[in-house]
C-alpha cells in the first residue's frame, strides 16, 4: 500500500498488540506515544480519532482512524495478504479464524475480569454471562492447543497474535492456571520467542 501508517501507542497497553501485528506484517509506520498522565487521550485531536479515548488506533494513509484491537490486527492481515496471517476468505479455516479473533473480547477478557478483579459473596450464575466461566475458557483453550500449536490450520495467524497477547499478559498479572498450564506455556513460548514480537516489546 501507498503512505505510511500510524499507531497511537503506549507500550503498556493493549497498542502493544497492534504493534506486534504491525511487525508481523512488515507494515511501514511510525508511532505516535500517547501518554495517560498527560492527558493525551482527552484531547480533542486524540477524540477526534476515537470518541472513547482509547488506544490502539490506527490511522491508515488516507486519514481514517480503525480503532478496536482485533479489527485493526483483521485489518490488517488483510491488507498484507502475502504475510499469511488469515486463511483465505470463503475458507472453513476462515471461519475458525474469526471465532477466535472474537472469543478473546467476548469471552476470554470479561471471563478473566470476572476471575481477577470482580468479587462478590454471590457469584452471578454461569448461564446469566454470556462468556462462560473462567475456568471453561481456559479448558477451551487447552483442548485446542493440546492438538495443534496454533489456533487455526498449522501456522501462525491475527488470531493467535490477540490470543497469544492477552494469554502472556494474564499470566503477568498472575491469573489463575495459565502459568501452570503446560500447552498454554508452550504455545506463549513459540509465539514470544517470534521475532516480530521481540521487535515490538523492545520499546
Amino acid at each position: 500500500m501507498d503512505g505510511r501508517l500510524k499507531l497511537y501507542h503506549n507500550p503498556r497497553s493493549r497498542a502493544a498488540i497492534a504493534r506486534w501485528m504491525l511487525e508481523e506484517v512488515g507494515a511501514e509506520y511510525d508511532l505516535v506515544q500517547v501518554d495517560f498522565e498527560a492527558g493525551d487521550s482527552a484531547k480533542p485531536e486524540f477524540l477526534a480519532l476515537n470518541p472513547l479515548g482509547k488506544i490502539p488506533v490506527l490511522v491508515l494513509a488516507d486519514g481514517t482512524a480503525v480503532s478496536e484491537t482485533p479489527a485493526i490486527l483483521a485489518y490488517l492481515a488483510d491488507l498484507y495478504p502475502d504475510a499469511g496471517l488469515a486463511p483465505a476468505i470463503g475458507s472453513s479455516e476462515r471461519g475458525s479464524y474469526y471465532r477466535w479473533l472474537f472469543f478473546g473480547g467476548s469471552c476470554f477478557e470479561p471471563a478473566l475480569a470476572m476471575e481477577l478483579m470482580i468479587k462478590t459473596s454471590e457469584p452471578l450464575p454461569v448461564r446469566s454471562l454470556g462468556w462462560s466461566s473462567f475456568d471453561r475458557v481456559i479448558d477451551t483453550l487447552e483442548t485446542t492447543l493440546s492438538q495443534r500449536d496454533v489456533l487455526v490450520g498449522s501456522h501462525v495467524t491475527a488470531a493467535d497474535v490477540y490470543i497469544g497477547a492477552q494469554l502472556n499478559w494474564a499470566r503477568m498479572f498472575g491469573a489463575p492456571r495459565i502459568a501452570d498450564s503446560a500447552v498454554i506455556s508452550a504455545y506463549l513460548e513459540r509465539l514470544t520467542a517470534r521475532p516480530a514480537y521481540q521487535r515490538a516489546m523492545s520499546g
